[in-house]
C-alpha cells in the first residue's frame, strides 16, 4: 500500500515541508529513494535496513519506492532516515495511519538508536508557519527543538521506544518549553578593559564602534595590543536580546555547533585564522553551510593579521558588510544567510611591523610596504567606518594601572543603543550603521555650521558617497554617545579623525 510521512527540509535557514512516501510492489525485488536524493540520503537504504533488522521489524518484501516530494529539490541529509523508515512501516501495515501535521526527523544508527541531526531549531521554528503541530526527534535535539514554543516535541531515544509511542503502547509527552536559561546578561568571565593599559583613543574608538554597530579597523606594531583590545569588545556591547540569540542561535544549529540545547548567552565572537578558505569564510560547499561570516551573526567578527589573508576572502566580504546578508549560489541551488555582524580587523603597517613606529626600526622597503598594504583593497576599506593607531607603550603608560573598567563604557554604549532602539522603532533596525541612504538623510540632519565642515571635509578628503554616509552614521553614534539630538560640528571633526588612516598609509 502506499504510505506517505511528513518530515522537513532546509535550504540555508528556510525550511520546507517534506512528504516521504513508500509504495511496495509485489512484483520484483530492490529499495530505491527517489527525489534528487543526495549521498548521504542514498546511504539512508543501508542505515535503515541494519536499524530494522536490529530493532527486529520486518522488512517489506518485494519491490520498495521512496519518493522525497517536492521532487525537484536537492536533498542531502541525513534527517530523512527516521522517516523513510515509518513510510515502509506504513507501507507494509505495521504501523497506524500518522497524521499529516505531525512530522518526523532523525538519523538512524544501525542498532536503531536515534543519532542527533543538524538544525532542528530553525525546524520547529517554521513548524507553526507549515502547520505542523508536533514534531517527533531524536531525543538529543528535545531541548533545542522546544525552545521554539510553539509547537509540541517528543523525543525518543530508540526506533523501538517511538513506535510504542505511534501504536499507543507508551504514553506520549511532549516536552516542556525547554529552560535555555536566557537572561540576556553578559557571561561573568569576559575580560575586562580595565586590564588594558593605556590606549585611550583605541578604546575611545571600540566604544563608538560598539555604540553604532560600526567596523573598525585598527593598525599598529606588533605587541601594542590590538588583539587584546578586540578581545575585550564582547564586555562592552549591549546583551543579546531574545529575538538576537534565537537568529544567531538558528544559525549555529544549522552549523551543528549549538550545544546542550541551550540559546546563545553570549554574543558571538568569530576570529579566523588567516589561512582559511573563501567557504570557511562565506559560507559555501556541496550542503551551503553557513561560513564564519554568518555565524558571527549579531556579533564580532575578528581578523586578526588582515593582509594575511587570501585578497579573494577578503573580496567576498564587500557586499555583505554593506546589506547585512550574504547569498551563496551553486549549480543546486542558492541560500541567504544573514550577516549582520561588527567587524574588527587588525593589521601590521608593514612586513616587519615597525613602519611608523617610535620605538622600532622598519626594515621594509618602500615597495615592500606597498605591496604589503595592497592586499587589502580600496573599497573594503570604504566599509570599515573606523580606523584607529595602536601606539606601542611607552614604559610609564604600562605602569599605570586603567582607571575605567568595562561596566562603566558598556553603560554608555547601552544608552547610545536605547537611543538608537527608540529612533528606529518599526524599521528592524537596531544600530545606527544599518541605516539606508534614506534613513541617513533623514536622521542626520546637519545645522548650517555642521554642512559647511562636511562640504569642506568631502572635497578635501575626496570621499565617495559611501564614505559620505558612513562618516555621518559614526557622528550620528558620537552625538548619541553624549546624549545629543542634533549632530554638532566637533562631532563631525572627531569622526573625520578615524577616517584618515587610508591617506597615510595607502595614500588615498
Amino acid at each position: 500500500m502506499l504510505a506517505s510521512v511528513t518530515s522537513l527540509g532546509l535550504q540555508g535557514l528556510l525550511c520546507y515541508a517534506v512528504s516521504v512516501e513508500a509504495d511496495r510492489y509485489a512484483e520484483g525485488m530492490g529499495f530505491e529513494i527517489v527525489g534528487l536524493p543526495g549521498a548521504a540520503v542514498k546511504e539512508s537504504r543501508e542505515r535503515v535496513r541494519a536499524s530494522m533488522h536490529n530493532s527486529e521489524l520486518t522488512f517489506p518484501t518485494g519491490r520498495v519506492v521512496v519518493n522525497l516530494a517536492p521532487a525537484d529539490t536537492a536533498k542531502d541529509s541525513t534527517v530523512y532516515d527516521l522517516p523513510v523508515l515509518l513510510a515502509l512501516l506504513r507501507a507494509g501495515e505495521l504501523l497506524p495511519e500518522l497524521p499529516r501535521e505531525h512530522a518526523f526527523v532523525g538519523e538512524l544508527s544501525m542498532s536503531g538508536e536515534l543519532r542527533s541531526v543538524k538544525g532542528v531549531l530553525p525546524m520547529a521554528r517554521a513548524c507553526a508557519q507549515l502547520g505542523i503541530t508536533r514534531l517527533y526527534v531524536p531525543k538529543g535535539n528535545e531541548n533545542e527543538a522546544a525552545l521554539a514554543g510553539d509547537v509540541e516535541v517528543v523525543g525518543a531515544a530508540t526506533v523501538q521506544e517511538l513506535l510504542e509511542m505511534l501504536n499507543g503502547h507508551r504514553p506520549t509527552l511532549p516536552v516542556s518549553v525547554a529552560e535555555d536559561g536566557f537572561g540576556g546578561g553578559l557571561p561573568e568571565d569576559l575580560p575586562d578593559f580595565s586590564e588594558v593599559r593605556g590606549q585611550v583613543r583605541a578604546k575611545r574608538a571600540l566604544e563608538i564602534a560598539a555604540a553604532g554597530g560600526h567596523n573598525l579597523l585598527m593598525i599598529g606594531p606588533p605587541g601594542a595590543g590590538k588583539s587584546m583590545l578586540a578581545k575585550r569588545l564582547l564586555s562592552i556591547l549591549p546583551p543579546m536580546t531574545r529575538e538576537e540569540a534565537l537568529q544567531a542561535s538558528e544559525l549555529h544549529s544549522v552549523a551543528g555547533l549549538l550545544s546542550e540545547g541551550k540559546l546563545l548567552q553570549a554574543r558571538p565572537f568569530r576570529a579566523p585564522h588567516h589561512t582559511i578558505s573563501n567557504v570557511g569564510l562565506a559560507g559555501g560547499g556541496l550542503r551551503m553551510r553557513p561560513g564564519e561570516l554568518s555565524l558571527a551573526h549579531c556579533g564580532v567578527l575578528f581578523l586578526d593579521e588582515l593582509p594575511e589573508f587570501p585578497r579573494s576572502a577578503l573580496e567576498v566580504l564587500r557586499q555583505p558588510l554593506e546589506d547585512g546578508v550574504i547569498t551563496i549560489s551553486r549549480a543546486a541551488g542558492s541560500v541567504t544567510y544573514p550577516a549582520r555582524c561588527m567587524m574588527i580587523a587588525a593589521l601590521n603597517p608593514c612586513p616587519c611591523g615597525q613602519f611608523g613606529s617610535e620605538t622600532g626600526t622598519c626594515t621594509c622597503s618602500q615597495a615592500d610596504i606597498a605591496r604589503y598594504l595592497r592586499r587589502i583593497s580600496g573599497p573594503l576599506l570604504d566599509r570599515i567606518d573606523l580606523q584607529v593607531e595602536v601606539e606601542a607603550l611607552s614604559y610609564d603608560e604600562l605602569s599605570t594601572p586603567a582607571e575605567e573598567r568595562s561596566a562603566d563604557i558598556r553603560a554608555r554604549v547601552c544608552a547610545a543603543r536605547e537611543r538608537q532602539t527608540e529612533r528606529f522603532s518599526g524599521t528592524g533596525i537596531v544600530s545606527n550603521s544599518a541605516m539606508s541612504h534614506r534613513q541617513t538623510a533623514e536622521y542626520c540632519m546637519l545645522s548650517e555650521e555642521g554642512e559647511a565642515f562636511m562640504r569642506e571635509t568631502f572635497t578635501a578628503m575626496r570621499l565617495s558617497a559611501r564614505s559620505h554616509d558612513r562618516l555621518l552614521k559614526v557622528a550620528r553614534t558620537i552625538a548619541d554617545l553624549a546624549g545629543e539630538e542634533c549632530i554638532a560640528p566637533e562631532h563631525l571633526a572627531e569622526a573625520v579623525q578615524y577616517r584618515a588612516l587610508d591617506r597615510k598609509y595607502w595614500k588615498r
